[in-house]
């Protein structure tokens, strides 16, 4: 095993003969969800660029960084001072509780697995595992709760930003999935078309969520004629879709569609570029999942529905959850309509 983790190899940001660490083959005894393994990647991958300097990678680069981290950089880069001013600037930069805690432990990880085969000292990786985020309440972003108006403008905006007709329809379906069935941008990411299927004359999609359950959720109609569109598109570009094959895919300029599937950091990046033409600020692709629920418990869906949509292990997991939702706090606004207060704004 130690022979795998470690190697001397030449990788894009490793010279030939200098010692690596293979982060891909070490981690899954430490992350058994594959969710969680990508999260992983990805924080440890912009802790790297922030604090080392190296470039960012995506998709198959981000793989191919995590399978040969130069050992060198690594030893130089994690001390306790400098991951205690990173988790600082993720504060700073208005990233939300649950994203810096997993921020921390993705680097926490690495850390201890590099002193587990003897490259990284003992008291650098202890010391690290002691280090806590600041507390910074000003400096959390909170989450947000798209009306359902809003939501509306984020879809008709996902579509306005493509190049192509191709693009659009699947920016279309991707926005679609994510606003009415609640996914998680990796499950929708991990998605197939073998996880759609006919139960009692539903449509179903199957979905492969976190710590490897599974769900199976109604597809509404007007998604899944969405999804027939979206089918005809690849099946004129490409051979039809086999059940393996990803549900929403890359986009080559032109508007080619690819064969391989749109990873989770392109749905986040869709999300955001569409939530900054439709002028709603920064939302995250999670913000739809709690604009969901939100949006059902205001209309009087009962719990246990939303809890069933949410695929929330249990109801209680559900009332806590919105009850982290912003909530209505108009005794202001009573009070001011019992004195009377009229509107007189300056023109």
């Amino acid at each position: 095993m130690a022979k795998i983790i470690l190697s001397r190899r030449s990788s894009a940001i490793a010279p030939a003969d200098e010692l690596t660490f293979n982060f891909l083959m070490a981690l899954p005894g430490r992350a058994s969800s594959v969710h969680t393994q990508r999260a992983y990647f990805r924080w440890v991958d912009q802790y790297l660029r922030d604090v080392a300097g190296l470039k960012p990678t995506s998709g198959d680069g981000r793989i191919n960084r995590m399978q040969a981290l130069p050992v060198r950089t690594l030893q130089a880069s994690l001390s306790a001072p400098q991951f205690r001013a990173w988790l600082g600037q993720l504060v700073e930069s208005e990233h939300g509780k649950q994203a810096i805690g997993q921020a921390r432990a993705a680097v926490v990880t690495l850390a201890s697995l590099l002193a587990e085969a003897g490259l990284l000292d003992d008291y650098s990786s202890a010391s690290m595992t002691n280090v806590r985020p600041p507390k910074a309440e000003d400096g959390q972003r909170p989450g947000r709760w798209l009306s359902p108006e809003q939501i509306k403008r984020l879809i008709a905006a996902s579509q306005q930003i493509a190049t192509s007709e191709n693009q659009a329809l699947r920016n279309h379906v991707v926005l679609s999935i994510l606003c009415t069935m609640a996914l998680r941008r990796e499950e929708l990411a991990a998605a197939r078309w073998g996880d759609l299927s006919l139960q009692n004359d539903r449509v179903v999609m199957r979905v492969h969520g976190k710590g490897r359950k599974a769900a199976i959720i109604d597809v509404p109609r007007p998604v899944l004629a969405l999804i027939h569109r979206w089918r005809a598109a690849i099946t004129r570009d490409n051979a039809a879709p086999s059940k393996e094959s990803p549900l929403v895919r890359r986009i080559w300029k032109g508007g080619r569609i690819s064969r391989r599937g749109l990873t989770p950091d392109g749905i986040w990046w869709m999300v955001g570029d569409a939530a900054r033409l439709a002028d709603l600020g920064h939302v995250a692709p999670h913000d739809l999942r709690r604009s969901v629920a939100g949006a059902l418990h205001e209309a009087g869906t009962p719990i246990e529905k939303i809890s069933q949509l949410l695929r929330h292990s249990n109801v209680a997991v559900t009332e806590r959850y919105l009850s982290r939702l912003p909530q209505r706090n108009e005794g202001a606004i009573l009070m001011s309509d019992m004195l009377g207060l009229e509107e007189d704004w300056d023109e």
